[in-house]
């Protein structure tokens, strides 16, 4: 191919360069659209693909303004705060193991107040947020975000997977960002580092969810020592299990209703913490407030060497939780994030550190380090697990299980039982194992530091791709970060065999299914790209043209007639597509050499909205050179009950509509055939693909192809071990039938 602007040859069999697509934001679906009236005319195909086109570009992100964004932001509030908002409980004790000096106090809360400055408000809410995947967030968003504008990921030929190709023309990316697109769409080796730096983030990001309730918890828990010290260990590990599994239990309520009940409670503990600091600064020590000089972080790192090195270890907690702040975007919006930091969440944490460190600094005791602060009770990172789940589900590195929307009004909040009690049985045995914040914060630090560093070089190929900045604008702000999170990461990989460890091992389990299933879904893509059967490519002669011709299978099928048996029959179609019978058709007519009278192909379209009105809901369209043949796509959102006892009489009615429409003089005689086909006999028919490893191949390929077949079994047990797509097919069990057919991987 070759590119329109430029005359550059782009990769063979890749698409070529086209003008992104604008950016959208959508609240519900719009109702005034020139193809929105979905039940079109049945020979309208052309409308039909206008339709898919649109919901191929249907955008998942959504805008508020005004009281509702107040309220969003209050429910933001309550989600994402609950881990960075109860950093100040063990911060300082992670820190120190001795009074500190006046000197060191000062410097270290430097490096924590430049640190949110820097890191959590710059860094994170000025330019990481702005670095969305059609709303959603997260480190593998940043990587999907990164999939629409270059050619570094492979799709199923057959399946439209809701990603829309927005690659710019290479005349219009300059010199050097074309230099670096080139160079990841032709190395292999680039192309699965960022596939694997994508999927360890999220990695990380899901071991974080099972540290966040364990960490926030037991930071609350064990400061109930400071008024009862005779409190023990095992004491403080089981009431802390029991709010644990209460905090695991209350999931199925949704997000919106856990952030609406949590909110007060994280925005009294926010205020008690800015309340409480200005307090100390006023009555202790106000000599800290030079802490906001910068200054003060590196003379402590010059004057303390190595110990102030290790330090930051202790140090980033202070900003654990930031990486909620994206990954939690898709549930709340980019504006509703930014006004609950920026507004509550910043400041209070300001005033909290500083406040800690006044107070620290006067104390006579000398003991004030060890527990600053001791009352919260926070929601943690559970909906960011989910809301990164949806995601990794809907590219194909995950198998699917059951996902719950639970909101109508904010489309990407969901709930995944399944998830939910797997974190809730982790965090439980995490919080057992580990027992004190000092050695879980080992494990948490790597986790977060991790995450924050592989964002920072990740938007900065955003930047350069998909913005289109100059480098020289983005390479010394990537420096700037690069450094910061280098320093704190180099600091507290010290700590891997001190509990660290553990953070790597449950990220590395998680990276390996993620990679594995992707890896089995790309093989079975190709494999069954060889199954993409016109009807003309099926059948010698096809009774579109001629209704009276007879119908057969081709010789390389089996080249037997195929007779017509009265009924209808509803094949399920995966792929909605106009031009190609589903699987499950062809296998049908090749083993029993029949058809029923009437044919429905029926793909089934979810959009990402609650609702679909039952007047946009069907798109109906007659299949090409295939005598009485209908194809019908179903567009429907999470809330609509689609899949029922009486579907077969909708698609009737539906198709009935559409032939009317039509105005032929024959509308009578088709919409009297329907009908009789549809009392005569009804049957649902589905695919059951069976999939089998393509024996390795000797000789020097040995090796790979041993590993290969091992690698693809592992992927087989787990997808037949999985929730298939149509778990919740409600409808006639006594007229389902099932065409199995083997496929080789």
């Amino acid at each position: 191919m070759v590119d329109g602007e430029s005359g550059e040859a782009t990769p063979s069999g890749k698409e070529p360069d086209c003008i992104p697509s604008p950016q959208r934001s959508v609240k519900t679906l719009p109702s005034k659209s020139p193809v929105d009236d979905a039940v079109v005319d049945v020979d309208d195909e052309e409308k039909a693909k206008r339709i898919a086109e649109k919901d191929l570009q249907y955008s998942r992100k959504q805008t508020y303004s005004g009281l509702l964004l107040v309220w969003l932001s209050f429910q933001a509030t309550g989600v994402i705060y609950g881990d960075i908002g109860t950093s100040p409980l063990y911060v300082y004790s992670s820190t120190f193991t001795s009074q500190p000096s006046l000197e060191d106090l000062i410097g270290s809360l430097s490096i924590i107040i430049w640190s949110l400055t820097l890191i959590v408000t710059v860094k994170y809410c000025f330019i990481v947020l702005r670095a969305d995947d059609d709303g959603q967030g997260g480190t593998f968003a940043l990587y999907s975000l990164l999939t629409r504008y270059t050619h570094i990921s492979y799709r199923d030929p057959k399946e439209e997977l809701g990603v829309s190709l927005q690659r710019y023309r290479t005349g219009d990316l300059k010199a050097a960002s074309r230099g670096i697109r080139s160079f990841l769409e032709h190395s292999k080796v680039s192309q699965f580092t960022l596939q694997l730096v994508g999927v360890l983030g999220v990695s990380m990001v899901m071991a974080d969810g099972v540290l966040t309730p364990a960490q926030s918890v037991l930071g609350a828990i064990q400061g109930i020592k400071v008024a009862n010290p005779s409190l023990g260990t095992s004491a403080i590990v089981s009431i802390s299990c029991a709010i644990i599994v209460v905090l695991f239990l209350i999931q199925p309520f949704g997000t919106s209703k856990i952030g609406t009940s949590f909110a007060p409670i994280v925005t009294i503990w926010l205020l008690f913490n800015l309340c409480v600091g200005i307090y100390n600064l006023a009555v202790c020590d106000a000599s800290v407030l030079k802490a906001f000089s910068p200054h003060y972080a590196f003379t402590y790192l010059i004057r303390n060497g190595t110990d102030g090195w290790k330090s930051l270890g202790g140090l980033l907690l202070a900003f654990t939780g930031v990486e909620a702040l994206f990954a939690d975007l898709g549930a709340f919006s980019q504006r509703a994030v930014q006004l609950s930091w920026l507004c509550l969440a910043y400041p209070c944490l300001l005033l909290a550190y500083i406040g800690q460190a006044a107070y620290i600094a006067v104390d006579e005791t000398q003991t004030a380090y060890t527990n600053p602060f001791f009352n919260t009770l926070p929601p943690a990172m559970i909906t960011s697990t989910f809301q990164l789940l949806t995601q990794i589900m809907r590219l194909s590195y995950f198998p699917h299980i059951k996902a719950i929307h639970t909101s109508s009004k904010f489309h990407e909040q969901v709930y995944m039982p399944m998830a939910n009690w797997l974190l809730l049985i982790g965090t439980i045995i995490v919080t057992a194992v580990y027992n004190n914040t000092t050695s879980l914060g080992n494990a948490y630090g790597v986790c977060v530091i991790t995450v924050t560093f592989i964002t920072t070089c990740m938007v900065a190929l955003v930047a350069i791709l998909v913005w289109r900045l100059p480098l020289y604008v983005v390479v010394p702000v990537w420096l700037v970060f690069a450094a910061l999170d280098g320093a704190f990461l180099s600091s507290v990989l010290l700590k891997v065999p001190d509990g660290a460890w553990f953070t790597i091992v449950l990220a590395f389990i998680l990276a390996s299914v993620f990679m594995l299933w992707r890896f089995g879904k790309e093989a079975q893509w190709r494999a069954e790209s060889f199954d993409q059967l016109s009807p003309l490519a099926l059948f010698d002669a096809a009774a579109g043209a001629n209704p009276k011709s007879a119908l057969t299978v081709k010789s390389g099928f089996g080249g037997m007639p195929v007779s017509t048996v009265p009924g209808l029959g509803i094949f399920f179609d995966k792929t909605g597509s106009q031009t190609y019978v589903p699987a499950c058709f062809a296998q049908f007519v090749t083993k029993f050499a029949a058809r029923p009278a009437i044919i429905v192909f029926f793909h089934m379209r979810p959009l990402p909205v609650p609702s679909v009105p039952l007047e946009e809901r069907y798109v109906v369209t007659r299949t090409s050179h295939l005598q009485s043949c209908y194809n019908v796509t179903l567009r429907h959102g999470y809330t609509d009950d689609v899949l029922h006892p009486g579907l077969a009489r909708d698609l009737i009615t539906q198709i009935e509509l559409a032939v009317t429409r039509t105005g032929r003089a024959d509308v009578t005689a088709e919409v009297d055939g329907l009908r009789a086909a549809y009392d005569s006999q009804m049957v649902y028919i589905l695919g059951k693909e069976v999939m089998r490893v393509r024996r390795a191949n000797s000789g020097a390929g040995r090796v790979w192809g041993f590993l290969r077949a091992l690698l693809l079994h592992a992927f087989l047990w787990i997808r037949e071990n999985s929730r298939a797509k149509l778990a919740d097919l409600d409808i006639d069990a006594d007229k389902v039938v099932e065409v199995g057919f083997v496929k080789e991987i």
